[in-house]
């Protein structure tokens, strides 16, 4: 199906993207976090930051090939939502916006840090107090929070205020203030290289803290490397995405990595691995590499450079998750509560305050220890990474014919196995406390699912699909999860028409539409082609593409020469082995209402060739299915008989609408054994007239006995006969040949077949498929 959505537009270049993913990633994760992970790691760290910069690496690979198959705003989210189904697009919704949250407190501690350097020493005299220092420590209930997390807690209210009233963020200002960080950055690696000893590495040998500790540090410094998936969620806004957006985001990680690599070595060979400052670690080292009145100088420029860019990293975490949290909404998936505009900023106001209200929390539960605040945002990060490479895998192998990107990850399926491998085994290697936050979200987000988003929600996901639509070959338990996972929210009324030749198919669109018009829905018109089954589905893609795009010209020309009443068609084509089975499979995929199906000579299911028994299909509908034998569509006088029974019910429904719809005059037909039956036929017939909203329709009794000589009489004064199936079934009886009444091929008239499901299974309610009111 095809989605349309609001085009923004391309106004960003290659340059702009790379800032914006370089100066994402350059923040915290430099300023703050060599000090921590030194001491974890020893002078090894090094390949810690290049461990953590190799699996970034690997998952932008994957990053880029979704962003160029599918470049919309909303990212990883977009991705797993489309690719793994809701279930999974909340735990991936739910933990980057949690994870952005503890990222963004991170950002702020690291901020507090140098804020805290650059005014430690800074008092004010209060009148009747005394001198107080600027950034004071507070006693905050059962916690004490120190200046630094005082620091924290003012650029938090900063930084959430900032966005709450509206900041405009551009390529350009991004741009500027990348190019100002790299250009301190480069002057402190240069000033820093003629101080560096290579005895101070090696003073206590590489690894004093073990081998072991280079994986653990690894998870502790995987938080820096966050920002180039933020790349993906502009895509839309990229000029040539297909070819600027994988070199953005690679190339950032590429840059960065290299930028941490030079700057973690040099400072292990400046200051011994175990006496850098742990919350300022690059005014340590600036202190020690710049002399006289130029260290002064060296300092305070690491400093406005760490304060810029834990600003930058900080604002553009918050700024990200209102993002998703709108993405989230648009998918029903959390509620427009959370997504209110504010009447004067125009900015999710709620969004940005329940954000700022988790951020304000962290700092001061957890802003003691900045370890668990970025290993937690690490985990959670982690989680939606794995699910991205999962989501990729899904889309490669369900063949998904808009699935079409500019890039495609090299050595495939190997490269996003070992991302979706590596991103969950450094989940490992987090502590405890970590492990168990990240949990508690995952958690969260499924209970979340399962009490509301399931019965709201109606997008359903690439990989449900592709398991409900080859139920027979996977395992009991996938399909058992996938329906169990599927949303069973209300979702639009849908009437799914096969479509067998797109050049002579408007008769059973039209039909369609009253249907559809009745139910304020949409129909969903497939075009199934079978192919033998020495041809594998997967094979000649390009040819399929064909299939489709001939498809779609067709079905555009017939749609723009049919009546279909303003109602939304939507085309696809669907390529088979089994075109019987394939209109079951598409019932369920599509959660229909309603199949309108055409039968005759020159349709690939009237052969009917399925593998499953037929009675097994036939008789496990997934929603009503009318079966139109068209001999031209008239539909100013409908007749239709009726013993009673759920297949007479949907008879008369479908002849309802068309009553509403097209104004058709209805007559019903009850047969009977004698004239000494009438008086209770008509009266039968009456009843069940009113009970079915057609009071007005004329009525007739025949008397003679003869069911099928009554149909056949009455059909010469008709233009339509709308009957229902017989206990039996329809189906199964139209692919055996021996269809229960001889009349549908006998009268002249077109003849509608109806059937309905005479139970909802749990297997069918799981599907969200419900009854007709």
């Amino acid at each position: 199906m095809t989605e349309t959505d609001e085009e923004l537009a391309k106004d960003l270049g290659l340059i702009s993207a790379l800032a914006v993913g370089i100066g994402t990633m350059i923040g915290a994760g430099i300023f703050v976090l060599p000090g921590v992970a030194a001491a974890e790691a020893g002078p090894a760290v090094v390949l810690s930051f290049i461990i953590g910069g190799c699996i970034a690496m690997i998952n932008a690979l994957s990053v880029s090939e979704l962003g160029t198959a599918m470049p919309k705003a909303g990212g990883a989210y977009y991705y797993i939502n489309r690719g793994l189904g809701p279930l999974f697009g909340s735990i991936s919704g739910m933990g980057d916006w949690m994870g952005l949250a503890f990222a963004s407190a991170f950002y702020c501690i690291g901020f507090g840090g140098y804020l805290a350097t650059l005014l430690g020493d800074v008092v004010v005299s209060i009148p009747g107090i005394g001198s107080v220092a600027l950034l004071p420590t507070i006693a905050l209930g059962p916690f004490v929070l120190s200046d630094i997390q005082i620091g924290a807690l003012l650029a938090g209210f900063v930084f959430v205020g900032v966005n709450y009233i509206g900041a405009k963020e551009t390529g350009g200002v991004q741009s500027v203030i990348v190019t100002v960080l790299l250009g301190i950055l480069t002057v402190f690696a240069i000033v820093g290289f003629f101080s560096f000893d290579w005895g101070t590495v090696t003073a206590d040998g590489l690894t004093p803290e073990g081998t072991g500790a280079i994986l653990p540090g690894a998870a502790l410094v995987f938080v820096s490397y966050l920002g180039y998936a933020k790349i993906a969620t502009i895509g839309e806004e990229l000029k040539n995405p297909g070819r600027n957006l994988p070199i953005a985001i690679i190339g950032s990680v590429a840059i960065v990595m290299v930028i941490y690599s030079i700057l973690v070595g040099l400072m292990v060979g400046i200051i011994p691995y175990d006496a850098i400052d742990l919350d300022t670690p690059m005014s340590d080292v600036a202190s020690v590499i710049f002399e006289g009145n130029l260290g002064v100088i060296g300092v305070t420029s690491i400093t406005l450079a760490a304060l810029l860019a834990t600003a930058s990293s900080a604002n553009a975490s918050i700024l990200a998750s209102a993002r998703i949290n709108f993405a989230m909404g648009r998918d029903k998936i959390v509620t427009d509560w959370l997504n209110e505009i504010h009447p004067r900023f125009a900015t999710p106001y709620r969004s940005i305050a329940v954000t700022g209200l988790m951020i304000i929390v962290f700092i001061v539960v957890l802003g003691g220890d900045i370890e668990v605040l970025a290993k937690a945002a690490s985990v959670l990060h982690l989680v939606v990474y794995a699910l991205i490479n999962a989501a990729l895998v899904v889309f490669r192998e369900a063949d998904v014919p808009e699935y079409d990107p500019d890039f495609t990850v090299p050595l495939y399926p190997i490269t996003p196995i070992l991302g979706f491998v590596f991103s969950l085994a450094l989940i490992y290697f987090m502590d405890t406390i970590e492990i168990a936050l990240g949990a508690l979200f995952v958690v969260g987000a499924v209970v979340w699912y399962g009490v509301y988003a399931r019965d709201k929600t109606d997008r359903e996901g690439v990989l449900s699909d592709y398991i409900l639509s080859r139920s027979d070959e996977m395992p009991d338990a996938a399909v058992s999860a996938a329906n169990v996972a599927r949303p069973s929210g209300e979702s639009q009324y849908t009437v799914v028409v096969p479509v067998s030749n797109p050049r002579t198919e408007s008769d059973l669109l039209s039909l369609a539409s009253v249907f559809a018009k009745a139910n304020g829905g949409r129909v969903q018109a497939v075009h199934i082609v079978e192919v033998p089954d020495q041809t594998p589905l997967s094979e000649g893609s390009e040819h399929i593409r064909q299939i489709d795009t001939e498809s779609q010209r067709l079905m555009e020309h017939v749609r723009e020469s049919t009546d279909t009443m303003d109602v939304p068609v939507d085309i696809r084509t669907v390529v088979s082995h089994r075109a019987f089975e394939e209109i079951f499979n598409v019932a369920r995929r599509e959660q229909a209402d309603k199949v309108v199906m055409g039968w005759g000579p020159g349709r690939p299911w009237s052969a009917g060739r399925a593998e499953r028994p037929l009675d097994e299909l036939a008789h496990d509908l997934p929603c009503d299915f009318l079966v139109f034998q068209d001999r031209g569509l008239e539909t100013d006088r409908v007749l239709v008989p009726t013993a009673g029974g759920p297949d007479s019910d949907l008879s008369a429904e479908a002849a309802r609408y068309l009553r509403d719809q097209l104004g058709s005059e209805i007559t019903l037909l009850y047969a009977v054994g004698g004239d000494d039956e009438a008086a209770a036929g008509e009266q039968f017939l009456t009843e069940w007239a009113a009970d079915h909203g057609l009071e007005n329709a004329t009525i007739r009794i025949d008397t003679s006995g003869d069911v099928e000589g009554a149909i056949e009489g009455a059909a010469r004064d008709h233009s339509l006969v709308i009957m229902g199936a017989t206990e039996r079934g329809l189906l199964s009886r139209l692919v055996r040949g021996s269809v229960a009444y001889d009349v549908v091929n006998d009268v002249e008239c077109s003849v509608i077949l109806a059937e309905r499901p005479t139970s909802r299974s749990l297997r069918e309610r799981l599907f969200g498929l419900r009854k007709d009111e």
